[in-house]
């Protein structure tokens, strides 16, 4: 390993190169990862790469899942619920049903046993490459919405379809009574998991005297207890992860302080790029060892065996975006959904095109055993999965990442109302905001209003009248009073954030709540 170190580390300058030019090309950085670790690998001389499923499991999607949570948004992901749970899923239950019988009968020795387990590993699409690709194209907020909850919640339902099938595989029996109650106690043990770890790091970190530094090391710890926990009790890590993250994400104003909101903001945006980058240019460094392994079958009848999986798969996710928007349309009459309205033909063939695989499924085809036990016979048609697994990857990135900036740019997207329009947002919330501290000044700090000149600045500055704010020596009092003030204005923008009666994208209020912490941190080091 140590000798290798030279190697990793000048991959992590390739990374940053390659990143750089997708930017620079305006191509999906994953896309660009997988295909330089491609041709990386075929470097004489090259160090072989080994991927260790636990060092993905462990190391790498506790953090990124983690990241996700904080970053999305709850109130677009509980208004979007029914269509996210659907994708999350059902549509993952459905895709690995339909790949175990497609499998069963076009590839020779393909128990529905292995086909199942098939299913599990490719159905899950990635989150990292929708999202990436998406931050080149406008698209509607429900979309990437919907994209960003479905990707939180599919790892956890394609790893349990895994896990019970990797089960038949190896006894040659499925019992569906323990495979319910096993089901039931991965979802609820590792929500409760989560949820009960986000809460005992909550609270210590609002009763515990922790600095910045503290903090951030804290919230890079907690995702890996969490999913360590959770596994051990056999419920579902993944799960775990997403409920803790989402629970301190909501009230991250509660527990944490602004440096260390501000701080962590920052390690957690350079911690969450590289790990992406790395571990997508480890999927095509990790070719030559899969294709290695390839026995009995000829790479070109593999090859066909994963365009055939692959096939599959977009077809399916297609038709469940439309059949989603039927039964919305048929739902409508019995209950109160997101929105009523006929989404048209374009948005359900866009969503159904984002189904990119990634990381999580060669992971999971990574874990699966060598041999059925410890001394038994090798595990059947191993090697033809993960083949299987690393074109259906490959050819998703390439064919629907390549193309999904294209298709988007020549579609015109309907226009939703679902948020009120960025400018007008941004107007409505300044001009709130400015009465709000001009209002809050004048009934609770008057007479230091009158002596204060910094105060008598920032009074002036929220009227509209802005001036360049000289230096001034703030006393402990106007200083105290001026953070209140923010505070105000914090407290205001989290309950419009709550408020289901307003339309302010989350986005746009975590906008606002960042300059308010960075105007409290700029404060704080006033003498």
């Amino acid at each position: 390993m140590i000798e290798n170190f030279p190697f990793y580390l000048s991959l992590i300058i390739v990374i940053i190169l390659l990143i750089m030019i997708a930017n620079k090309i305006r191509v999906a950085y994953p896309v660009l990862l997988v295909v330089a670790g491609l041709l990386i690998s075929f470097i004489p001389d090259i160090p072989r790469i080994h991927i260790d499923p636990e060092l993905i499991f462990i190391i790498f999607l506790p953090p990124l899942l983690y990241e996700a949570a904080w970053k999305i948004s709850w109130k677009e992901m509980w208004r979007w619920r029914r269509i996210i749970g659907s994708f999350a899923f059902v549509v993952v239950l459905l895709t690995a049903t339909i790949v175990a019988f497609v499998a069963n009968h076009f590839i020779p020795g393909f128990s529905l046993a292995l086909g199942f387990l098939l299913g599990g590993i490719v159905s899950p699409p990635d989150a990292v490459s929708a999202g990436a690709i998406l931050k080149f194209v406008k698209v509607p907020k429900r979309m990437s919405s919907i994209l960003e909850g479905e990707s939180l919640l599919n790892d956890a339902s394609s790893l349990i379809i895994l896990r019970f099938a990797m089960i038949a595989v190896a006894t040659g029996q499925f019992i569906w009574q323990d495979a319910v109650l096993s089901f039931s106690w991965m979802l609820i043990g590792g929500i409760g998991t989560g949820l009960l770890i986000g809460w005992l790091f909550m609270k210590g970190q609002k009763i515990l005297p922790t600095d910045a530094n503290m903090d951030t090391v804290l919230t890079i710890v907690s995702p890996y207890l969490m999913y360590i926990a959770a596994e051990e009790i056999h419920s579902s890590g993944v799960l775990a992860v997403v409920s803790g993250g989402l629970l301190l994400s909501n009230h991250r104003h509660n527990f944490l302080s602004t440096s260390s909101r501000l701080r962590g903001i920052s390690v957690w945006d350079s911690l969450a790029f590289i790990l992406n980058g790395l571990v997508f240019i480890l999927i095509g460094l990790d070719l030559p060892e899969i294709t290695s392994g390839l026995q009995g079958v000829s790479v070109y009848t593999a090859i066909g065996y994963g365009l055939l999986i692959t096939l599959v798969l977009v077809v399916v996710r297609i038709l469940a975006a439309y059949g989603a928007v039927v039964i919305t349309l048929i739902a409508r009459n019995f209950i109160t959904v997101a929105d009523s309205r006929h989404p048209g033909f374009k948005v359900p063939a866009i969503l159904g095109w984002t189904g990119m695989r990634g990381v999580v499924s060669l992971a999971a085809a990574l874990s699966i055993p060598v041999k059925l036990s410890h001394n038994g016979p090798d595990f059947p048609h191993r090697n033809l999965i993960l083949f299987i697994t690393f074109v259906v990857i490959l050819t998703t990135l390439l064919a629907q990442g390549l193309t999904l900036p294209l298709i988007i740019r020549k579609v015109n997207m309907p226009a939703y109302k679902d948020h009120l329009p960025d400018d007008e947002a941004e107007d409505l919330i300044r001009r709130e905001m400015a009465k709000l501290t001009v209002d809050h000044l004048d009934l609770n700090y008057r007479g230091l209003l009158e002596k204060s000149p910094f105060l008598q600045q920032i009074n002036e500055k929220w009227r509209g009248k802005l001036e360049e704010e000289q230096d001034l020596k703030l006393s402990s009092e106007i200083k105290q009073a001026y953070l209140d003030v923010l505070d105000r204005q914090r407290t205001w923008l989290i309950e419009q954030n709550h408020d289901r009666n307003q339309h302010f994208d989350e986005d746009l209020i975590r906008k606002h709540l960042m300059k308010i912490d960075l105007e409290e941190e700029r404060i704080l080091l006033v003498n």
